[in-house]
């Protein structure tokens, strides 16, 4: 996958996708990550990239002049390598980012991604793009911190990146449902023991412990999941159970 960054601020990528998995991931050529200083394209002999407002308002706008002919360059330098696939946006107003949209963008083979800062966007610079994208209902100082969560979620699902492919299958959101509790060694730790379940070799029980502990938890800490969530016959009956067990003086 071909990741290209449009920021003002390229230096903020270097110590997290440059590290741990997205780096090896670099390195292995499973990824093909590229900032771009946007600032480098500016036809103002000062370098601005932002200005005021028509009619007047607080703060500065992104002019898009060097947004523009950035990504000019940047599918001119693609050409013949990687299509130009989708054009995220990070804007408060766009779509909330979500496991399901990680899953999405990761079937892509080129994503490219434009980061704001200053009080907007001049709202030509929207022509350029196929998604607008949030992390929530909240205002960051720029979008680079929301561009790397966004692309840290999406590529754990290319091929290679984590090297096992049904790790990222099992987190939690991916099945709609929160994960299931986690152990490891040693067994008995201070008195806090591993459930025997995990122990006892059977597979099958323990595929059903970890089905009925995610339902669980999903139902105490996330119960909004379970509205969408779709679930089989037999996690319904495991949620009545659950629910029987905890409260069994209340009817389901």
């Amino acid at each position: 996958m071909k990741i290209d960054i449009l920021s003002l601020f390229p230096d903020m990528f270097q110590a997290t996708l440059g590290e741990s998995i997205i780096g090896k991931a670099q390195e292995s050529g499973f990824l093909d990550i590229k900032v771009t200083d946007f600032r480098d394209y500016t036809t103002d002999k000062h370098n601005h990239v932002d200005d005021a407002p028509f009619g007047g308002g607080a703060g500065m706008l992104l002019q898009p002049q060097p947004i523009f002919d950035a990504m000019a360059a940047i599918d001119k330098e693609n050409a013949g390598k990687y299509p130009k696939g989708r054009v995220i946006l990070m804007d408060p107003a766009g779509r909330r980012f979500d496991q399901e949209y990680a899953q999405e963008l990761s079937q892509e083979e080129h994503l490219t991604f434009i980061c704001g800062h200053y009080e907007g966007y001049d709202e030509r610079i929207r022509q350029l793009v196929t998604d607008e994208a949030s992390l929530g209902d909240y205002v960051l100082t720029g979008g680079e911190l929301a561009a790397m969560v966004m692309i840290d979620a999406t590529v754990r699902f290319v091929p290679g990146v984590l090297g096992n492919m049904s790790s990222p299958m099992g987190d939690s959101f991916s099945n709609g449902l929160l994960e299931y509790p986690q152990y490891t060694r040693p067994a008995d730790f201070r008195g806090m023991k591993v459930p025997e379940v995990l122990t006892s070799g059977n597979h099958q029980k323990i595929k059903e412990w970890r089905m009925k502990e995610s339902l669980r938890r999903t139902l105490h800490r996330r119960p909004d999941l379970l509205k969408s969530a779709k679930l089989s016959r037999k996690q319904q009956l495991m949620l009545q159970d659950i629910k029987l067990d905890e409260n069994p003086d209340v009817p389901d």
